[in-house]
């Protein structure tokens, strides 16, 4: 059901802003501040949105998978980000990745992630890595798309719907962030630990 982009209200991104370029520019100038301890960071930032889905739903499970050339994948099965379709038919999905995050990024009582470092949203990973795809399956529809630098470089590409829900985060850090942790493969009870009702497992394939 198509809806006017007008109607929509803003609760953790503001839908009208597409692609905010300054933001991302701030977090790739700034690395010490926004992915302190480097990937790791990042892998929290991501699985703090998964955390939220668990919650939400009951209880949730999330696979952490470190790939052969050095990037990360985060998968969880929750209900999807937030995609609709506008008064002109265009489907548009919630700019998770290239725009602030409205409840943490200039907060300074964000909440803070395991490392003990402040939450600032999604879009932390996406502008500290070269690429990025986002796999988005919710009911009635799934869809992929490819990020650079945070910046989209191509629309949202429909795939076949499976009939499950959730999202993947498949990401290449930027290599002055230093690679991903040897500690980080056997680090999946401490994640779940951490998070609640989210189960998280860590598949280590970088040595297969």
């Amino acid at each position: 059901m198509s809806t006017p982009r007008a109607s929509w209200r803003n609760t953790t991104h503001d839908w009208a802003s597409g692609v905010d370029v300054e933001h991302l520019s701030q977090i790739r100038r700034n690395p010490a501040v926004f992915a302190p301890g480097g990937v790791r960071h990042l892998v929290l930032e991501v699985l703090a949105y998964a955390a939220d889905e668990a919650e939400s739903n009951g209880g949730g499970r999330c696979a952490v998978t470190l790939h052969p050339d050095g990037s990360v994948s985060v998968a969880d099965e929750g209900r999807g980000t937030d995609t609709r379709v506008d008064e002109d038919g265009h489907v548009v999905k919630k700019p998770v990745m290239a725009s602030k995050d409205l409840r943490f990024f200039d907060a300074p009582d964000a909440p803070l992630l395991p490392d003990g470092h402040p939450r600032r949203g999604m879009s932390v990973v996406a502008a500290s890595s070269v690429w990025l795809v986002h796999t988005n399956r919710r009911r009635g529809g799934a869809w992929t798309q490819r990020y650079e630098r945070g910046v989209p470089v191509t629309g949202l590409t429909p795939i076949s719907d499976d009939g499950t829900t959730g999202t993947v985060v498949h990401f290449l850090p930027d290599e002055h962030l230093g690679g991903v942790g040897e500690g980080l493969a056997v680090e999946s009870a401490g994640f779940a630990g951490q998070w609640g009702m989210l189960s998280v497992e860590v598949d280590d394939r970088r040595a297969r």
